[in-house]
């Protein structure tokens, strides 16, 4: 046996039997000889980690823009905190840790620049409207690689397809990230926001917080140990329905108290114009889009070209762009 095949054999006989085996996959999209040492999932993360849009998310905000300070969380670090708890998971109940990691990895590599406030403005713009998930289905299968896109299996694909709260993911191990993704970002964005000035760790109502703890550290714990000890050896990802209560208690309150905030959210309509005017000024002269968005034109139509190019950008991007777009320059003679 070659190595894949030592590997794949390895996997059956110390992962659950809920897990989802790498020899059993349903398979890339376009045929590929597997390779002699790794398994199809490792293929696919290692794919998602050395593309471009995955390097691009560290410049994409994740809820606080353009933030003063170097601590802050970005859309690359949010995506590496939910790999890291979902791994965590994963390996404790005996799921496939490289898929798992996979479909992590590649969430959200959809997320346009400026947040969900780049998000929503695409998602109003737009007649078919916009969804980072499903924009982070198109990177994978359409637009990297020059738009021969990375021919991953099912199982990534669905999920992160299916990562939000409204996805009903096919495995478990994509149930792992959709809720490592839920527990990653409202503890970092607790964290972001104390330090921003505008969350004291005592406003938490304490129903909450006596239910999973006070501090980040504390409630990662309570949150992780919780999610094991109830999904061990279960055909299903669970929690005990105090702690879920509570998890969803203090996203509900960030969503209240955080997300809406006037301090959090000063530059939002800035940032909601730049894609607005970005937007009107590519669908009306597609001519400057990128080669690779001109053949997305042709096959599909302008909007998903559009929608393509500006999900795509960074924040830096997004404003330099526009700025040499609308903003005169000095004239040179």
């Amino acid at each position: 046996m070659n190595i894949r095949e030592q590997l794949e054999e390895k996997e059956e006989k110390i992962l659950s039997k809920y897990a989802s085996l790498s020899k059993n996959s349903k398979g890339r999209v376009r045929f590929e000889e597997p390779c002699d040492m790794r398994t199809i999932f490792q293929r696919d993360r290692d794919r998602i980690l050395h593309c471009k849009s995955f390097r691009r998310l560290k410049q994409k905000t994740q809820v606080f823009l353009f933030p003063d300070g170097d601590h802050y969380r970005t859309r690359m670090t949010h995506t590496l905190e939910v790999s890291q708890i979902a791994r965590t998971i994963s390996k404790a109940i005996g799921l496939n840790e490289d898929l798992t990691e996979a479909i992590a990895l590649g969430h959200d590599l959809g997320h346009t620049p400026f947040g969900h406030a780049g998000e929503r403005v695409l998602n109003e713009i737009s007649s078919t409207g916009f969804r980072h998930n499903e924009q982070s289905l198109r990177v994978v299968d359409k637009i990297e690689r020059d738009g021969e896109g990375l021919n991953l299996s099912f199982e990534v694909r669905d999920g992160i397809l299916n990562h939000k709260t409204s996805g009903k993911p096919a495995t478990l191990e994509g149930q792992v990230v959709q809720i490592s993704d839920k527990i990653a970002y409202i503890n970092h964005d607790i964290d972001d926001a104390i330090r921003g000035g505008i969350l004291n760790p005592s406003d938490i109502p304490r129903m909450y917080t006596d239910a999973i703890g006070y501090t980040r550290k504390e409630r990662l714990d309570s949150l992780i140990h919780n999610i094991i000890y109830s999904s061990l050896d279960k055909p299903e990802i669970k929690m005990r329905n105090e702690v879920y209560e509570a998890m969803y208690g203090i996203r509900q309150y960030l969503f209240q108290n955080v997300y809406t905030n006037p301090k959090a959210k000063s530059e939002e309509k800035k940032a909601k114009s730049i894609i607005k005017a970005l937007y009107k000024y590519f669908e009306a002269h597609t001519e400057m889009l990128p080669t690779l968005y001109l053949q997305t034109v042709y096959q599909e139509g302008i909007e998903p070209a559009v929608c393509d190019y500006i999900a795509g950008m960074t924040d830096t991007f997004a404003i330099k762009t526009y700025k040499d777009i609308f903003i005169p320059k000095a004239w040179r003679y």
